[in-house]
């Protein structure tokens, strides 16, 4: 599976753009601000239906205009496919495959998979716990529907019980009927997608280890710990002993929507003692795991979008990462970059041709290379 081509109208800064790609690396080039990482996160529209950085579709329209659209060719098994996404102010979200409109955008998640890496990653290490649980719950949605279902489930039945609680502030009253049959859905959406998350890193971890490994060249050890809201007790029990705090708070404290993670680099926090470097190989690793990860599950090479990462990675990691990427194991690859010669000159040094593209004030134009 590859992109051949995009057309984007009134995305973030651009105008209009009509690009061709080539299956295995394209680049794009030019100065910060002039719209590469928009580039990438068009590409990213079209895998997840939605922007890697602005949940907002409305703050993703070019300033002054009253839509945008992103548009994709797809070939696949030699088959050609169109991806259509629409954004109106004020109007829903159109998505479309092969000119049909989706019924629920959820059943377009997993189909076109794709990994990101980018700068804002360093959220998973100094964000809040919602940038990890992302995380987990990003992968697994890729190749497990009902795992995305009860997801989506749960979210909607948890802004339930969070507005019955905060009823019962405002009112000054309490209906304990009504809070239960929000709690037996809480528990049941809840205890599958804990029960999966702790299989998914189960079968994570050591690919996320031997990236790790590969990246550093170092016997330093990494961990992931999963650190459940609840312990010792079953779902029921802690809803119940958290209750009065929850009347306090006028929302759900416990549950999965509260789980974290914690990173560990030989046995200690990453976030309090590691150092940048570290931090970096980490993310890296992070999100090669991930592909790799996705690629055996789905049976194809996910798209692979690199934003930035010359500036966040040593001139030894950086050259490492380009010549992983360039082999076999990777499929189609979109990198940004300030210097097109450089990054030319390092995938011609992997033997790996790439289409290089110049971005300037929104304007797109393909560099050619002796």
């Amino acid at each position: 599976m590859f992109l051949k081509k995009l057309n984007l109208i009134n995305f973030k800064n651009y105008p209009e753009a009509e690009l061709s790609f080539s299956p295995k690396v394209n680049c794009f080039t030019g100065n910060n601000g002039m719209g590469k990482t928009n580039l990438l996160d068009a590409i990213y529209y079209l895998s997840f239906c939605k922007s890697y950085f602005n949940q907002i579709d409305s703050q993703n329209i070019r300033y002054d205009q009253g839509f945008f659209m992103v548009q994709g060719v797809y070939e696949r098994n030699g088959e050609t496919e169109e991806l259509h996404c629409g954004v109106k102010r004020n109007q829903k979200k159109q998505f479309k495959r092969n000119k049909k409109e989706y019924d629920r955008l959820s059943e377009h998640i997993g189909l076109y998979p794709l990994v990101m890496i980018s700068p804002s990653d360093n959220e998973l290490i100094v964000g809040g716990s919602e940038y990890r649980r992302k995380f987990i719950d990003g992968i697994i949605s890729q190749y497990d529907k009902i795992y995305l279902e009860k997801l989506i489930a749960y979210n909607h039945v948890l802004a339930q019980r969070n507005a019955l609680l905060k009823h019962f502030g405002t009112t000054r009253t309490f209906d304990s009927v009504t809070l239960e049959l929000w709690d037996d859905q809480l528990i049941l959406h809840g205890d599958g997608i804990l029960k999966k998350r702790l299989e998914f890193l189960q079968e994570f971890t050591p690919l996320f280890n031997k990236n790790f490994a590969f990246i550093t060249d170092s016997t330093e050890t990494v961990d992931l710990d999963y650190i459940p809201s609840i312990k010792d007790k079953d779902y029921r029990t802690a809803l119940m002993t958290v209750l009065p705090k929850d009347r306090v708070m006028e929302y759900t404290t416990v549950g999965i929507h509260r789980d974290d993670m914690e990173f560990k680099l030989n046995g200690n926090s990453l976030k309090k003692f590691a150092s940048q470097g570290q931090q970096k190989s980490y993310l890296l690793a992070l999100k090669l795991a991930q592909f790799e990860f996705i690629k055996k599950v789905k049976n194809t090479s996910p798209l692979l979008l690199l934003d930035d990462v010359y500036d966040k990675l040593d001139e030894p990691r950086f050259r490492k990462l380009i010549s992983l990427v360039s082999s076999n194991d990777f499929g189609q690859v979109f990198i940004t970059d300030t210097h097109s010669e450089r990054i030319h000159e390092l995938f011609m040094e992997a033997n790996v041709d790439v289409k290089m593209f110049h971005v300037e004030n929104g304007v797109v134009e393909e560099i050619a290379h002796a």
